[in-house]
Formats: C-alpha cells, sequence, structure tokens
C-alpha cells in the first residue's frame, strides 16, 4: 500500500514503538489520529504530528468503540491501523500463596487479547468501507511478543494473550481476504519502551546475552521500519514477525 494520502490509526501511539511508527507515517504522508489512554501525552503527540488525539482505555471496550469511530471521523477513512496498547505481570501458575489468581489472568488476557480483537473487528468494518486500491482495503498491524514462542516463568498470563494475538494473524486475514485487508502480527524482544527505558547498561547486557546479533535492547524506529515495511508489501499478510536479534529466551532472566 502506498502510505502518502492515507489515513492512519496507531494506538498506544503517545509513546515508544507506535510513536516512532506514528513519525514515519507522518513522514510519508499519511494523516494520523493518536488513541491512547487519557493520561498519556498523547495530546502532545498528535498536536506534533498534525494529527488528532483520542483518549480510551483499551479494556473500556464500548467506551474504544466510541474513540474509533471519532477517529475514523476526524481522519475521513481509515487504511492503515497499529496496534500496541498492552502489558503484563508477573505470576506463576502456583506459589505458596496458591494457584494464579484467576482475575488477575483474565485482565492480562483482556488487556492484550481480547482488546486487540476489539479493535481488529472494528478497525477492518471501517476500511472494508474504501475504495480498493490494486484491490487492498486496508492493513492491521497487531503486537505479539517473542513470549508468545518462549514464554519465562512468571509470563503465563502475557504469554497467552501473545500467543493469542499471533495465532489470531492467519485467521483474521483468511476471514477478511476477500475484502482486501491484511493483517499481520509483529513479535518483538526486549525494547527500550515504557519501564525498560530505565534499565542500566549492566542490566541490559544481562537482558540481551543470548541474542545473536545485535546484542543490545531493540529501538523504537527499528518497530517502526518494520510497520512501515509491512504496509507497503501486500505479499505480508497472516503471519508473526519475530523482531528479536536472534534471541530466545531462558526460562528466567
Amino acid at each position: 500500500m502506498e502510505i502518502s494520502g492515507k489515513k492512519a490509526m496507531v494506538v498506544g501511539g503517545a509513546s515508544g514503538m507506535a510513536k516512532a511508527t506514528a513519525e514515519d507515517l507522518v513522514a510519508r504522508g499519511a494523516s494520523v489520529a493518536i488513541v491512547d489512554l487519557p493520561a498519556s501525552a498523547g495530546a502532545e503527540v498528535a498536536k506534533e504530528l498534525g494529527g488528532t488525539f483520542h483518549p480510551t482505555d483499551v479494556t473500556d471496550f464500548d467506551g474504544t468503540e466510541r474513540a474509533l469511530h471519532e477517529a475514523v471521523e476526524a481522519l475521513g477513512g481509515l487504511h492503515i491501523a497499529v496496534n500496541t496498547a498492552g502489558g503484563g505481570i508477573a505470576k506463576r501458575t502456583l506459589t505458596r500463596e496458591g494457584p494464579h489468581p484467576l482475575d488477575e489472568f483474565r485482565r492480562v488476557i483482556d488487556l492484550n487479547l481480547v482488546a486487540t480483537f476489539n479493535l481488529n473487528r472494528l478497525q477492518a468494518w471501517h476500511m472494508s468501507r474504501n475504495e480498493p486500491e490494486d484491490d487492498e482495503r486496508g492493513v492491521m498491524i497487531n503486537t505479539a511478543s517473542i513470549a508468545a514462542f518462549e514464554g519465562q516463568i512468571g509470563q503465563v498470563a502475557y504469554t497467552a494473550a501473545k500467543a493469542g494475538i499471533a495465532g489470531m494473524a492467519l485467521t483474521m486475514a483468511r476471514d477478511l481476504g476477500s475484502m482486501g485487508i491484511r493483517v499481520v502480527a509483529i513479535a518483538p524482544s526486549l525494547f527500550i519502551t515504557g519501564i525498560s527505558k530505565g534499565v542500566t547498561p549492566e542490566m541490559s547486557a544481562s537482558l540481551t546475552k543470548d541474542a545473536a546479533f545485535p546484542k543490545r535492547m531493540g529501538r523504537p524506529e527499528e518497530y517502526a521500519r518494520l510497520a512501515i515495511a509491512i504496509v507497503e508489501n501486500p505479499m505480508l499478510n497472516g503471519g508473526t514477525i519475530r523482531l528479536d536479534a536472534g534471541t530466545r529466551f531462558a526460562p528466567k532472566l
């Protein structure tokens, strides 16, 4: 898909990998709507990029539907969606205190997997109204994690959620293929974003010691570059692309 002139929605776009992606999309001529938490820097980022900000908590599913409708109205359509909202907890299946709290497991599933599906179903509906360009109407990029494949001790909820995002990609791409809408997931390793910004060089070296190359944490702009490549290459569809410098998580960090 040619990016110039397209309408893009970036969920989680106030910071990190999503912000870098929003910046790259604007640099290539797209209009961008930022969707993020009300307390985020979304308004400031949107102003810098000449876009609009639409505050919501993605676990408020009805509120998210309203925010997406407002974002698409402001954009005048939707061709590109990048979804990065998520997070996890450190909790084993069993501890001395007892079994993993079920409500905490559900919360992580809601934040990552259910929220992503909710975004996708709504984004795809808006994209389905587009006039096709070379038979294509839209592309949705979701964010999994290499924890989907090598979840570590204490990541059972996060692993289940991210594995679900990876698992949805092909089936959803098949569901939407007749409408010319693509679905691709990116599975990053450890990236310099959010709480990881405070990681010391010594800790970073320890966390990335098992990477093949480069032996460092990923940079937000590297996620952005892959997202741009996905948008521009119509043959990328239905898969999950690892963005991990050859890292395979050990059972423990």
